[in-house]
């Protein structure tokens, strides 16, 4: 089958923070005066609330045992310092601008819609995918197969057409793989197990060296039948 689109996640696998989620969570909560919260508070909550405009329904969730603190003003110290700590994994521009010379190219990202699309604009992303699905502005988020939908649809392409990267086992890998979208697992020190329904593997740190290789690859296009 022809490859003709590739689907990009956005965390962990084309930028990262430069000191841990766990540092900078505790730094906004501290700096507000907020109860501490653990990162798997965070994430457990972040989950519940994949398709929302802002982190707030996160932190009302997590604040509401403490009405004495205010989800706004966690919401804010958070977001300033997760983009205070924002940093690209190489030379992802130039990564973007070599694919989509073969394929069109679109980014699926889960969370709010505030939260992600001011990581764009803050890495000077914005204008270098063809298409831009964040699950807050979806009825549902990764790995429901209706989030790769949205990104397919966006893009004017087939599940059968697009290859999906990312670094999640579960929300990546597996959910793009129930679209009937073939995928590139982002591998890395301390990350995820290599996910076996993957069809391929790319060690993080060779991603922009490397992704274009792995996706023609995968393209079957006008091979010999065997």
């Amino acid at each position: 089958m022809c490859v003709t689109a590739v689907g990009l996640d956005l965390d962990e696998t084309l930028a990262v923070t430069d000191r841990p989620r766990e540092k900078l969570l505790a730094d906004a909560t501290q700096a507000v005066n907020a109860p501490s919260l653990s990162r798997q508070e965070y994430l457990d909550a972040h989950g519940r609330h994949l398709t929302s405009e802002s982190r707030k329904p996160i932190f009302a969730d997590l604040l509401a045992d403490s009405p004495e603190a205010g989800a706004d003003e966690l919401t804010d110290a958070y977001q300033r310092a997760i983009l205070d700590a924002l940093a690209p994994l190489g030379d992802i521009p130039s990564l973007l601008a070599e694919l989509r010379r073969e394929y069109r190219v679109g980014l699926l990202t889960n969370g709010p819609v505030a939260a992600q699309r001011g990581k764009l604009a803050e890495l000077g992303w914005e204008d270098h995918f063809d298409a831009t699905v964040v699950t807050g502005e979806l009825d549902a988020g990764k790995p429901d197969p209706h989030a790769f939908e949205a990104l397919c649809e966006a893009l004017d392409v087939s599940p059968a057409e697009m290859v999906y990267v990312g670094d999640n086992p579960e929300m990546d890998v597996r959910g793009a793989n129930e679209a009937g979208i073939r995928t590139v697992q982002v591998l890395y020190p301390d990350g995820p197990d290599p996910e076996p329904v993957a069809d391929a593997y790319v060690d993080r740190d060779e991603l922009v060296n490397t992704l274009p290789e792995i996706i023609a690859s995968l393209d079957t296009c006008g091979s010999d039948p065997d």
